[in-house]
């Protein structure tokens, strides 16, 4: 019995494996994997803890296999995650590749917010949340951008 169960319980986590989508959080690395396979790099800004609609958007979006499919054959993602754990914010690190991120992209501190770089991290767009509802909403606004 339990062979079965361990069989079970690797094929669920091969399956887990194989939809799931790969959120960088180091910009050098998005940058070499984006050189590498000539993709552009969609950088998110999120609050995964208390962004409501950054919450919304994992559910509504970037979990969707629509949404996996596109990015796998498109981009690079890049997650810039600012949790605040039980109400309170993260020590703020100047030297956080996260913040470095932010002082960069995102200096007026908007959740969500997307920006699209090319493949050597130069930008070519930027876009605050706009309520949009559909992986194929975002899918759009990215190429949009891409250009």
């Amino acid at each position: 019995m339990k062979v079965k169960k361990s069989v079970v319980v690797l094929c669920l986590m091969i399956n887990v494996v194989g939809f799931c989508q790969e959120w960088h959080t180091d910009f050098d690395v998005a940058k070499r994997k984006a050189a590498a396979s000539n993709k552009n790099i969609v950088l998110l800004f999120s609050g995964s803890d208390w962004c409501m609609p950054c919450i919304e958007l994992e559910k509504k979006v970037w979990e969707t296999p629509e949404f996996k499919a596109e990015a796998k054959d498109k981009w690079v993602l890049l997650l810039a995650d600012f949790p605040q754990k039980k109400g309170d914010p993260e020590p703020v690190n100047i030297n956080d590749p996260k913040i470095i991120l932010a002082e960069k992209f995102n200096r007026d501190g908007f959740f969500p917010f997307f920006v699209v770089l090319d493949k050597n991290g130069r930008l070519l767009g930027k876009r605050g949340y706009e309520g949009l509802d559909t992986a194929q909403e975002y899918i759009a606004l990215f190429d949009k951008l891409s250009r």
